[in-house]
């Protein structure tokens, strides 16, 4: 058997090999983080603990007669995953074990027997996807009468041509992301980038504390001076800078008006520019202040126990660091970073342009 014979082979009945899984080698392999998430789940039903310990060691025989791929595998998982009552889960994972053929012939025999699950009525929001090609999509839901109004106003005096391109310009008209047929802007205004200027600190010198709203700086020559005497003596009059040290991370931000919340929150978007948990696109503007160690457990608001999070993954970090269940954000070396529930510390590598990863190369 060649080479792509062997790998053909450990796809088609991996059920043993599965025995010996670890999510981390894969990582560290390159593989897609959402696979490696998939393959725990499998890995879980077949080789966790669980006290239908015999419908598991069956659910492993059938999986191995019946040449399930690992394809199979995973795909049996997402069907039953809705299912909440244990056993009647292992009862459906079983059948659908016993399914000979292939990955069409499962998937088509499954609506016979894992019972359809009600879906609500889809509830009205907005979503936004990952960016490729400096473009990014929008997808909206809401009651059918207000989307066949907004379809029927960008449908309007459309030209020859395709029709999208024109939808979508109307669209931004009426968003006012564009000038009116008066040449007006009007509505919602566009982002404008905003400029911060990045200072490195070397290694070597010491964060004293503060004194208020400033920063001291301890030299190796015995001496101190303020974060402000620091950048006014090595880089002149500039108008918004941030500093950052190797090892502590985000150390002041200087402008001519200072707040210490808004400050915060601007450090923390300039150390890590999307939510730190792995794939998560979300960007650190549209993020929440997270508190690394949880404020009901005494954690304080200062920039070395503050990340920025999406909505969804500040309420499903681990603020129990004893309890792991989702995973949770740590701050490694001065930068956010997701560990998971195994305690393994995976990087977001959606936008890799913060400030510790621009200056330290990390």
């Amino acid at each position: 058997m060649n080479a792509f014979g062997s790998l053909v082979a450990g796809l088609t009945n991996p059920i043993e090999a599965l025995a010996d899984f670890d999510a981390q080698v894969l990582l560290d392999a390159g593989c897609s983080p959402a696979r490696v998430r998939e393959l725990v789940k499998v890995h879980t039903a077949y080789y966790g603990k669980t006290k239908f310990t015999r419908k598991q060691a069956n659910a492993i025989k059938i999986a191995r007669s019946t040449k399930k791929a690992l394809d199979q595998l995973v795909y049996i998982e997402g069907r039953i995953s809705s299912i909440e009552d244990p056993a009647e889960k292992w009862d459906l994972r079983l059948a659908l074990l016993s399914i000979p053929g292939n990955y069409d012939t499962l998937k088509r025999r499954s609506k016979d027997i894992v019972p359809e699950v009600d879906k609500p009525a889809p509830e009205p929001s907005v979503g936004f996807g990952r960016s490729r090609d400096e473009s990014r999509p929008m997808n909206v839901m809401g009651p059918e009468r207000d989307m066949a109004a907004i379809e029927y106003a960008l449908r309007q005096d459309l030209k020859d041509g395709p029709a999208g391109p024109q939808m979508y310009e109307k669209l931004m008209r009426l968003l006012g992301l564009r000038p009116d047929e008066d040449d007006q802007p009007s509505g919602i205004a566009p982002a404008v980038p905003r400029p911060l200027i990045l200072i490195p600190l070397e290694e070597h010198i010491t964060i004293m504390g503060g004194d208020g709203d400033e920063v001291i700086l301890g030299l190796t020559d015995g001496t101190t001076m303020t974060g402000a005497e620091f950048l006014a003596q090595n880089f002149g009059d500039v108008l918004e800078v941030a500093m950052f040290h190797p090892q502590e991370g985000p150390v002041n931000l200087y402008d001519t008006q200072r707040f210490a919340n808004q400050k915060q929150r601007d450090l923390a978007r300039a150390t890590m520019p999307t939510c730190p948990v792995p794939d998560c696109r979300h960007a650190a503007d549209n993020c929440e202040v997270h508190h690394i160690k949880a404020w009901s457990k005494g954690g304080l608001t200062n920039m070395d126990n503050l990340a920025m999070l999406c909505r969804y993954h500040n309420r499903t970090n681990d603020d129990d660091p004893t309890k792991p269940h989702h995973g949770r954000v740590e701050n490694i070396r001065g930068t956010p970073m997701w560990r998971s529930p195994r305690g393994y510390l995976i990087p977001n590598t959606v936008h890799p342009f913060g400030a510790m990863t621009l200056l330290y190369g990390r």
